[in-house]
């Protein structure tokens, strides 16, 4: 059973684990320094493939089904079964602690006191293909840095890029702003931190904070990726008009990708310019999905249960 005098609780999302999940758990009994509890929402599995990674954890299990699982509302649940906890740490279930500090790492973030959120760095798991690992790089790099209102002019959107694979939420933050969304495609982390800036918080990047996740998505994976973040990105048009267009970070990150390749790669930059124009083609129809009829945005889309 969960200790609900805890100051910090550890929400992790899980359908059908594979063994990163038995990995993660395994490395969060192995955590120093932060006394905190799991809070675990079961949308499929089987406890028996697990359990006995659970022993020595202070855990609570909460059941859903892939048809109730959004990604706001089910954090939105979950937030608010933890509310009397301080601090809520986001991970998903195939991001696994690099070392025993990963989290305590992660909540020093909080010693400001302007902390609303913070988020840690991603490195690639040893089988990233060299997009997944490029990918990592450009989004996660190796210097921890503050975002906020003060430098939304520099920054651009990428002042709210937040990845719930490993955050923290300061909880009377998320009570200020609303909590998560009620109902979003994706995006609900990067939906609080937009939120959360707005009203003067500060998000917190900690390059220290480490864990291992990546995808080796294929290209229609990727094409379903990034339909979804246009789908997103057209119902909360608010974000693209406070914090700029997406396009200008896209761009820069082509740039970047298209110079790595040139010295790790280069007989992958034919593949890599058809990835990216079908990412910015899956991008476009999101952002324009209100003109596509529902059968067809549920091929596109990766959240298939989310069209209903």
């Amino acid at each position: 059973m969960v200790n609900v005098l805890g100051k910090t609780a550890v929400i992790i999302p899980i359908y059908k684990p594979d063994s990163k999940f038995n990995q993660l758990l395994h490395m969060l009994k192995k955590q120093k320094k932060v006394p905190f509890d799991v809070y675990i929402i079961d949308s499929g599995s089987r406890i028996n493939d697990y359990q006995r990674d659970l022993d020595g954890l202070s855990y609570r299990i909460v059941k859903t089904t892939p048809q109730e699982f959004n990604h706001g509302k089910t954090r939105r649940d979950a937030a608010e079964n933890c509310k009397d906890y301080s601090y809520l740490v986001f991970m998903t279930q195939d991001a696994i602690p690099v070392d025993e500090f990963s989290i305590s790492n992660l909540l020093k973030a909080f010693q400001n006191p302007s902390v609303g959120c913070a988020y840690g760095r991603q490195l690639p798991h040893k089988d990233a293909n060299i997009f997944a690992t490029k990918a990592r790089l450009f989004n996660y790099p190796n210097k921890s840095c503050l975002k906020g209102y003060f430098n939304i002019n520099k920054l651009g959107i990428k002042t709210s890029f937040i990845s719930d694979t490993f955050a923290a939420y300061r909880v009377a933050a998320l009570k200020e702003i609303g909590g998560f969304p009620e109902d979003v495609i994706l995006g609900e982390d990067t939906y609080v931190a937009s939120k959360m800036i707005i009203s003067k918080w500060v998000n917190a990047y900690v390059a220290d904070a480490q864990v291992f996740h990546s995808h080796n998505y294929s290209i229609l994976q990727e094409f379903r990726r990034y339909f979804d973040t246009g789908v997103f990105h057209s119902r909360e048009p608010w974000i693209r008009k406070f914090f700029g267009e997406a396009e200008g970070e896209g761009k820069r990150f082509v740039i970047t990708e298209l110079t790595y390749l040139f010295y790790h790669g280069v007989y992958r930059i034919p593949e890599a310019i058809f990835r990216d124009g079908c990412k910015f083609l899956a991008y476009k129809m999101g952002l324009n999905e209100k003109y596509i009829p529902v059968k067809i945005k549920r091929k596109c889309s990766m959240m298939k249960t989310y069209w209903k």
